[in-house]
């Protein structure tokens, strides 16, 4: 598979180019998809168990991506080989940690309160880009942070403080908040992928992540928790192996490296935001005004924080 980064001689960019040169198109659908993740980490509470769910979606993502990533990965084995301390740690914390965090969240807490924490994702990002390599954020990036997150209290609290004053911290959501920290840290630690194809890396780290999971898997089912199977688990456990994973951890990485791991992390508060407008379209909810006026100040949380004038010098 030709990696779409690479400029067509023959002539003007084609649109895979085009798109695979844009984080502004590649971001919002990385968080499109994982706010569908969100959605069907939840329906599979009770059906599927965390471990299982987590276990077998990065071995069907690993299944799915592998035919497409074989030529590169036979011309990145050396580079993969050498660089596998930091494979590793990335697939703990951003397949393995993250995920499993995530459902582990989602069998206790609502998908509301998830979405919340996660608008905690960006703050962390910025804290732990300047901690471990000194990247700044600017005023202008501090500013953009706090409207959008002033964007996503106002959705998930409805437009009312007495509905946000009466959230409570329960043991799911404890685990989300697992989850945010080993997701910044994952977008961090991506400046020190190594220089191989994106699909050489997300090959290594899924099947990494998958292994990593077999002791975990096999512990729950010899607690006796095991899987419900039937066709909402089967279309559920589809979608997060495929585009949750395939298709939003490629975009992702890319946009990261087109932008920089502190105003990618910004788009993560487009996964409530979203969250949500799923939550309407396939759950029934109602939408309300304060969906449109959070979903304003998301945007513009985004805009003040990644235009150019806000980066740091």
């Amino acid at each position: 598979m030709p990696d779409p980064s690479s400029p067509s001689a023959a002539g003007p960019a084609t649109w895979p180019a085009r798109l695979w040169g844009s984080a502004y198109v590649l971001l919002p659908l990385t968080m499109l998809m994982w706010s569908g993740n969100i959605i069907a980490g939840r329906i599979a509470s009770g059906q599927v168990p965390p471990m299982t769910l987590s276990f077998w979606r990065w071995v069907i993502a690993s299944l799915v991506i592998l035919p497409f990533a074989w030529r590169s990965l036979k011309a990145d084995r050396a580079v993969l080989l050498q660089s596998w301390p930091i494979l590793v740690v990335l697939s703990v914390f951003g397949v393995a940690g993250f995920n499993t965090f995530s459902y582990l969240g989602l069998e206790q807490t609502t998908a509301v309160n998830a979405a919340l924490l996660q608008s905690a994702t960006s703050p962390l990002v910025f804290l732990l880009a300047f901690a471990l390599f000194r990247e700044r954020a600017t005023p202008m990036q501090l500013v953009g942070v706090a409207v959008s997150i002033a964007g996503v209290v106002l959705i998930v609290a409805r437009g009312s403080l007495e509905v946000f004053s009466h959230l409570r911290l329960n043991p799911g959501d404890g685990f989300v908040l697992c989850a945010v920290a080993t997701g910044a840290i994952y977008a961090v630690l991506l400046r020190k992928r190594p220089p191989v194809h994106p699909l050489s890396l997300l090959a290594a780290i899924f099947s990494l992540g998958a292994v990593i999971m077999i002791p975990f898997y096999a512990a729950e089912l010899m607690a006796g928790r095991t899987a419900r199977w039937g066709p909402e688990a089967g279309l559920t456990l589809a979608y997060v192996s495929i585009f949750p994973s395939v298709i939003a951890y490629l975009f992702y990485n890319r946009g990261v490296q087109l932008l920089g791991a502190g105003r990618a992390g910004q788009f993560g508060h487009l996964t409530p935001l979203l969250a949500t407008l799923l939550a309407v379209g396939l759950l029934g909810e109602r939408l309300h005004g304060y969906h449109l006026a959070g979903a304003v100040l998301i945007a513009g949380g985004i805009y003040i924080a990644s235009r150019r004038g806000a980066q740091a010098a």
